[in-house]
C-alpha cells in the first residue's frame, strides 16, 4: 500500500497546477466576487473586476500563443503562481496592477497607448507650426500686426486670449490646429 500512497502523491504533485489551476483562477475568484457584490465597499469591488479583466487578457493571449506557450515547460506553473499572486487577499496583485497600469493608461492615454495618439495641445511645437502656417497664408506683416497687437493688448492688463478679443480671428488657427 505505501506505493500505491507514494504513485498517488507523485501524480498529484505532478498535476498540481492542473488540479489547483482551477480553484486559484476560477473557485475561489468566483465566491469573492459575489461577496464583494454583496459589499457595500466599492475596493473589492475594484479588485474583483480587475482580477477578471487580467484573467481574461491572460486567457486570450493563451488562446492566441497557444502553440507557442505549449512549448514553454513551466508555463503552467508561471501562470498559477500569476494568478495567486492575482487573488489572494494578502497580496491583493490585481489592485496594485490596476493602480500602477491599467489606471494610468486610462488617465493619460496619449502617454501609453499605441493606437490612439491625440493631437498635443499644449506643445510648443504645436504652435510653431501653426504660426508657420499663419505666415505661409497671410504672410510676416500680419503675423507681426498679431504680436504687436497681443504685445498691446498684454500691457493694456487683458489677456491675449481673452474671449472676444481683437484676436479671436486671427488666434482660431491656433485652435483648429
Amino acid at each position: 500500500m505505501g506505493s500505491g500512497a507514494g504513485s498517488f502523491l507523485k501524480v498529484l504533485l505532478k498535476n498540481f497546477d492542473v488540479l489547483a489551476g482551477p480553484v486559484f483562477s476560477l473557485v475561489y475568484p468566483l465566491y469573492a466576487s459575489i461577496r464583494a457584490i454583496e459589499t457595500q465597499s466599492t475596493t473589492d469591488d475594484r479588485q474583483w473586476l480587475t482580477y477578471w479583466i487580467l484573467y481574461s487578457m491572460i486567457t486570450l493571449i493563451e488562446l492566441t500563443f497557444a502553440k507557442v506557450i505549449e512549448w514553454i515547460p513551466i508555463w503552467s506553473y508561471a501562470k498559477l503562481i500569476a494568478t495567486c499572486w492575482l487573488v489572494l487577499p494578502y497580496t491583493n496583485g490585481a489592485a496594485y496592477v490596476y493602480e500602477h497600469y491599467i489606471r494610468p493608461f486610462f488617465l493619460n492615454p496619449h502617454k501609453i497607448n499605441i493606437w490612439y495618439v491625440p493631437r498635443k495641445k499644449d506643445d510648443p511645437d504645436d504652435i510653431l507650426v501653426a504660426a508657420e502656417k499663419y505666415i505661409a497664408e497671410n504672410g510676416t506683416e500680419a503675423f507681426e500686426k498679431i504680436i504687436h497687437r497681443a504685445d498691446n493688448n498684454q500691457r493694456s492688463g487683458g489677456s491675449v486670449y481673452h474671449r472676444g478679443s481683437v484676436f479671436d480671428e486671427d488666434l482660431k488657427y491656433y485652435r483648429e490646429y
